[in-house]
C-alpha cells in the first residue's frame, strides 16, 4: 500500500511529500525544507521509518518547492528529476532568492534527466502516471496514482483555489485548462495533495471551486 507523509516547511508554508510503500522505497517530492529544524524533522521522518529514498522529485520549480533539493542530494545523493520546461527557472534559482531577500539558500544540483508527460513514475510497487499541467509555471507536473487513488498536485489545484499566474511563465487560461483537462477527468474520489494547504478531493473541486463554477 502506498504511503503518503506530509511536512509543512519554510515560510511559505510550502507542502514537502515522502510518498513510499510497504517496500521501504520512498520518493522525495518538492523538498521545502528550508532551516536545521526542518531538515531535521524530514531525515529524522525517514530514518524512524526505516526508508529507502531513491528518488527527488520537483512538481515544479519554484524556490520554496526545491529549497531542500541540495539537503536531499546531500544526505541521499540524489539529483532532482523535472520537466526540461522547468530548467531556467532552476538555474535562476539562487538569483530568484536573492531577489525576494531569501538568505542561505543552497544553490540546486542540475538534474542527469528529465520526466515526461505521458510517462511513470516507478519506486517499489507503485506506479505514479505523469499528468501534464503547466499554468502555474512552465511546465509543471502532476503524479497520479490509480492504485492509491491520489495526485500530487503541486501549486496546480488547492482546496477550492488556484495556483498563481502573475510569476514569470504563469498563465491562467492555461492553468485552468490543466486542471480541466488533466485533473478533472480522474475519478471524484481521488484525494488531491497540493503544494500548500490541506488535503482535498477532484469532486469536492468540481463541485465548490470558485474558479470552476
Amino acid at each position: 500500500m502506498t504511503e503518503v507523509a506530509v511536512f509543512e516547511f519554510s515560510p511559505f508554508a510550502e507542502n514537502t511529500y515522502v510518498v513510499y510503500d510497504e517496500t521501504g522505497e520512498a520518493v522525495v517530492f518538492d523538498p521545502g525544507c528550508y532551516t536545521d529544524a526542518e531538515r531535521t524533522a524530514l531525515r529524522d521522518f525517514i530514518s524512524e521509518q526505516q526508508l529507502r529514498v531513491v528518488r527527488l522529485i520537483n512538481t515544479h520549480c519554484h524556490l520554496d518547492h526545491v529549497f531542500g533539493n541540495a539537503f536531499v542530494h546531500r544526505t541521499w545523493g540524489l539529483l532532482p528529476e523535472i520537466h526540461r520546461n522547468e530548467l531556467p527557472l532552476l538555474e535562476h534559482y539562487p538569483a530568484t532568492c536573492r531577489m525576494y531577500g531569501i538568505p542561505g539558500a543552497e544553490p540546486s544540483p542540475m538534474p542527469r534527466h528529465f520526466l515526461e508527460a505521458g510517462g511513470e513514475v516507478s519506486f517499489g510497487n507503485t506506479r505514479l502516471e505523469i499528468l501534464f499541467t503547466p499554468g502555474h509555471s512552465p511546465a509543471s507536473l502532476s503524479f497520479y496514482c490509480r492504485a492509491g487513488g491520489f495526485v500530487l498536485a503541486g501549486d496546480v489545484l488547492f482546496l477550492e483555489g488556484i495556483g498563481r499566474t502573475d510569476l514569470p511563465g504563469g498563465d491562467y487560461d492555461t492553468l485552468i485548462g490543466s486542471v480541466r483537462s488533466q485533473l478533472f477527468a480522474l475519478p471524484g474520489e481521488t484525494i488531491v495533495y497540493p503544494g500548500h494547504g490541506p488535503a482535498t478531493t477532484i469532486r469536492h473541486e468540481m463541485e465548490y471551486n470558485p474558479f470552476f463554477a
